[in-house]
């Protein structure tokens, strides 16, 4: 198994430098390439201009603690406001279509309708989605909230139905033969016992969202990107920079959060608790040792 795994790697390798070699037409153009970039950062970038932590010039801060006027403070702000609006709004959206797209759920008639409606929403990147909310709705966070949720419901509906179709069969044989509804049965308990991992996937997104504000600003969907496609035009790099290494902090911050709410999920307290598995065998078998 170990051999085997290995040279399944090998192969790969070998097929993709095969693959790179026959993309690259010059591989002239890394001759200084390491020199240009040397160059750009120590002279256009570095050290980051930290300017954009101070109120701005306009309009006029009437906070007590100028830092809450600030182009960065703003712009981060807003983003995770857009993040988190279309987070929730994609993450239930997902949700019930990814109930109707699961094979184990629904008959395949139904599935792959639903599976095709999904496939459509993530196949345009949210870039794209806010180009296109930008021309019909206008600038600004609007466009960036519907772009991002399209783009959320296409990409967590893909896991989330995957995340059922990979759960035990039992309990939808026990729900089943209870007479169970589609309805009931999932919120009763394809939802509790792919609760973890649909926490995990939704914090994911959010942080993916978050990360991926900062592009769609850039075509004025709202957010920091605003800010920093205002900078890259005016040569600003230091700037740009600077706001970097803050949508870096607050996305690390967002990942140690998801780790502190996913701990909740996955405590040893409550694996020792009953599942809805166990609880709806268990009836069941009840059910049916007092019919007898």
């Amino acid at each position: 198994m170990r051999k085997s795994f290995i040279l399944a790697i090998l192969v790969l390798l070998y097929l993709s430098c095969i693959t790179l070699y026959n993309l690259v037409d010059d591989w002239g153009r890394l001759e200084g390439g390491w020199e240009n970039l040397t160059i750009f950062v120590t002279e256009s970038m570095w050290p980051p201009n930290w300017s954009v932590l101070e109120a701005q010039s306009y309009p006029v801060c009437e906070k007590d603690i100028e830092f809450f006027c600030s182009v960065g403070y703003l712009g981060m702000v807003e983003t995770i406001k857009i993040a988190f609006v279309s987070t929730i709004l994609g993450f239930i959206g997902a949700l019930c279509l990814s109930s109707f797209a699961a094979r184990n759920l629904m008959p395949m008639y139904i599935a792959l309708p639903c599976r095709l409606i999904l496939a459509a929403t993530r196949s345009l990147p949210s870039l794209i989605w806010a180009i296109l909310f930008v021309i019909v709705i206008g600038f600004g966070p609007l466009a960036g909230v519907l772009a991002m949720t399209f783009y959320t419901i296409g990409y967590l509906g893909k896991l989330q139905y995957e995340t059922f179709e990979g759960m035990p069969s039992d309990a939808l044989e026990v729900s089943k033969a209870m007479g169970l509804s589609h309805a009931t049965t999932f919120t009763s308990v394809v939802i509790p016992e792919t609760g973890n991992h649909l926490l995990s996937q939704l914090m994911f997104m959010f942080e993916y969202n978050v990360r991926h504000g900062t592009v769609i600003g850039i075509v004025g969907a709202g957010g920091i990107g605003y800010y920093i496609n205002t900078y890259m035009k005016f040569l600003q790099y230091d700037k740009v920079l600077a706001l970097l290494i803050i949508i870096f902090v607050v996305v690390v911050v967002i990942d140690l959060m998801s780790l502190m709410v996913r701990s909740f999920v996955t405590d040893e307290g409550d694996v020792r608790r009953p599942t809805w598995l166990k609880a709806m065998i268990k009836l069941y078998r009840s059910r049916n040792s007092s019919s007898q």
